[in-house]
């Protein structure tokens, strides 16, 4: 294993041909987004778990709507059961609801090598789900290599090793499913690969498939004092590099809790330092439909009072969610 990150000749070599490409498809690229003011701002999509319960699709649709929501996370189906997969993607389209991703959530890298092919086929799994029910992506972290924690640190996570094995995993990921619409991506942390719109990028590249894209959650790239205090700078860095392929964005904030080690802590929309103006912006810049969903609060009360900051932000920076 090469703990050697990121002096790592492989991955300065996908780095460089990753900003090489960006940099000469940025004028062809039918997603490429400019600069925040240089394209008219259009509607954004918000989610968020509801908590109405309803084993009819359309009217779980309509419970999204009554929330001002235009995006879901997927309901609970399983890949067999065609019926229901075709009336939760008729109904949710009937009332404009997208299905912004289908989580499959474990640990594509686990040390356990059964482990690791279970997991494996979880995520194939979940990739046809979203290409079947009409979902934008399915989305995972990379993986860890922490044997005790699915997706805690490990000084690997950040390797030349990690990098190639998570491309791996992707490619075979994509080929056994051949999705025709949904995409696979994988969510950024803050102790392991991609861990920032570099890495990021040299991961599409290396990747090379088309059904490989970006999922943004900006919290989870807050971890250091440099980003915290600098997350604008870290947000227009995403959307400048990554803007292309990004189909999926999750929404919470973070704070810091002042003690004798750095504790950065997941807090309610408006409670935290994340600069939700700039996101805003630069969402509604994009070319394509990117749903924006907010996740890990507390219960209702907490999703109500972030769904109310983020309305507020959208108003004040001339963004609307439809």
């Amino acid at each position: 294993m090469n703990d050697h990150y990121p002096d790592r000749r492989t991955f300065l070599r996908h780095s460089a041909l990753a900003a090489g490409a960006a940099l000469l498809g940025a004028a062809a690229s039918p997603l490429r987004q400019g600069s925040a003011g240089d394209r008219t701002p259009r509607s954004l999509r918000l989610g968020a778990p509801v908590f109405e319960r309803h084993d009819d699709p359309q009217e779980l649709a309509l419970a999204h709507r009554r929330l001002g929501y235009r995006a879901a996370y997927c309901p609970s189906v399983t890949l067999d059961d065609k019926d229901r997969i075709r009336d939760i993607r008729q109904g949710f389209a009937r009332h404009d609801v997208v299905i912004a991703e289908v989580g499959r959530w474990c640990n594509l890298l686990d040390p356990d090598a059964a482990k690791r092919a279970e997991n494996l086929g979880k995520v194939i799994e979940g990739l046809a789900l979203a290409d079947e029910i009409g979902a934008r992506c399915c989305v995972d972290i990379a993986g860890s290599f922490n044997p005790d924690v699915w997706y805690g640190p490990h000084p690997e996570n950040l390797s030349g090793d990690f990098f190639d094995a998570a491309v791996e995993n992707a490619k075979k990921i994509i080929d056994a499913v051949k999705p025709k619409q949904a995409k696979l991506a994988y969510e950024m942390m803050g102790w392991a690969l991609p861990d920032g719109p570099d890495s990021y990028l040299a991961m599409v590249k290396a990747i090379g498939r088309d059904a490989f894209a970006v999922h943004l959650d900006p919290c989870n790239l807050i971890n250091c004092p440099a980003r915290f205090y600098r997350n604008t700078k870290l947000l227009n860095e995403c959307f400048d590099k990554l803007g292309p392929w990004l189909v999926s964005c999750h929404a919470k904030d973070v704070t810091w809790d002042v003690e004798m080690q750095v504790h950065f802590r997941e807090v309610v929309i408006g409670s935290g330092s994340l600069d939700w103006a700039t996101c805003l912006r630069r969402l509604a810049a994009l070319a394509g439909d990117v749903p924006l969903m907010i996740e890990h609060m507390q219960g209702p009360e907490e999703y109500d009072r972030s769904r109310a900051r983020l309305l507020e932000v959208a108003k004040e920076v001339g963004v609307s969610f439809g």
